[in-house]
């Protein structure tokens, strides 16, 4: 990873941590030591997530190589998920909708109830993807009933996946990954506000087509969007191209105080903020999260291979990676280290 100043930051953290992003408000644009994580955080849990509730617990889940199922575990630790138990949450259905490629699973609680949203195919046409929520009131995600809240409409039947909530400013948000109609791509990202955890409150706004040369390999793709709110920034990190080696994160920004609505509002990173590391054995890092360790040190969750591989090698890995702040604001991720 980069030098970075001797000066430690440290992130304060509010109840914020439920609005499904991580805001942070930091004391220095610099940072010291990094945290040092035991990697991969666990084998084969591809599109990682992880949570930190209010109470300061864990969650993890992602997408397991079976594509059948909803995973959860959960840990006093960030640590601690590398060994924790893993708990069915929910199993695909035998055929019809949501009976195959179950996908990208992330765990949000949302005014007091805990919701998943995930991507699942059909056994008719199992590339026709849709996005799909989870429902359960009880108190503890691991126990009581979840319901299948249907799937999230929008205004376009067609392949659509990676949904994640964030809230800002009083306004809960839903962005995803979807194939527009007419426009030649494999999926772009959008953000919509949301009327309820399942059901979007407006018209979608197109935030970022897969344009350039980093977002057009192999496939053309902007996927996996990631929430992060700090001080005068709201960002929007996203995966791009093939889930090979090429896989790799971009970033999109707006001022805090724009309406986020407007795509205007959104500036494009020129250049990949987080790519394959062949230095380091880090091939095709992408589909990220965000969370914070237990010190207040803010957290990349992301998934890569230990070597160069096809799309659809089953060793895409969890990992963590501590990371910090440019003076101008935005996240410096570095590389991805070593195991």
């Amino acid at each position: 990873m980069r030098h970075r100043s001797a000066i430690a930051r440290r992130t304060l953290l509010r109840g914020a941590l439920a609005t499904g992003a991580l805001t942070a408000t930091a004391t220095s644009a610099a940072w010291g030591s990094p945290v040092r994580f035991d990697n991969p955080l666990a084998r084969q849990r591809a599109d990682p997530h992880v949570h930190r509730h209010t109470d300061g617990t864990y969650y993890f889940t992602a997408t397991v190589p079976t594509y059948d199922s909803v995973v959860l575990r959960r840990s006093a630790t960030l640590r601690g998920l590398r060994t924790a138990e893993e708990h069915v949450l929910w199993r695909r259905h035998d055929s019809g909708e949501m009976s195959r490629h179950v996908w990208a699973p992330e765990l949000h609680h949302v005014d007091g109830r805990w919701y998943v949203y995930f991507a699942a195919g059909s056994s008719e046409d199992i590339q026709s993807i849709r996005m799909h929520v989870l429902e359960n009131t009880a108190a503890d995600p691991l126990s009581g009933t979840w319901v299948e809240r249907g799937p999230i409409r929008t205004p376009w039947d067609t392949f659509a996946l990676d949904a994640t909530t964030f809230a800002h400013r009083g306004v809960r948000y839903l962005s995803w990954a979807q194939r527009e109609p007419g426009i030649e791509t494999n999926s772009n990202l959008y953000l919509a506000p949301l009327s309820d955890p399942w059901t979007l409150g407006g018209p979608p706004v197109r935030l970022s087509i897969p344009t350039r040369d980093w977002e057009t390999r192999g496939f053309r793709v902007n996927e996996g969007p990631a929430a992060l709110v700090r001080k005068d920034k709201v960002l929007l990190t996203f995966s791009a191209s093939a889930t090979d080696s090429n896989y790799c994160l971009g970033m999109l920004t707006a001022p805090a105080d724009a309406d986020l609505l407007d795509r205007d509002s959104w500036r494009k990173e020129p250049e990949p903020v987080f790519r394959t590391s062949v230095a380091h054995g880090q091939y095709g890092p992408g589909h990220n999260s965000f969370t914070v360790a237990e010190d207040g040190t803010d957290v990349l969750v992301y998934h890569a291979r230990p070597y160069d591989a096809e799309v659809g090698d089953p060793n895409r890995h969890a990992r963590l990676q501590s990371f910090g702040w440019k003076h101008d604001g935005t996240p410096d991720f570095g590389s991805p280290v070593p195991d």
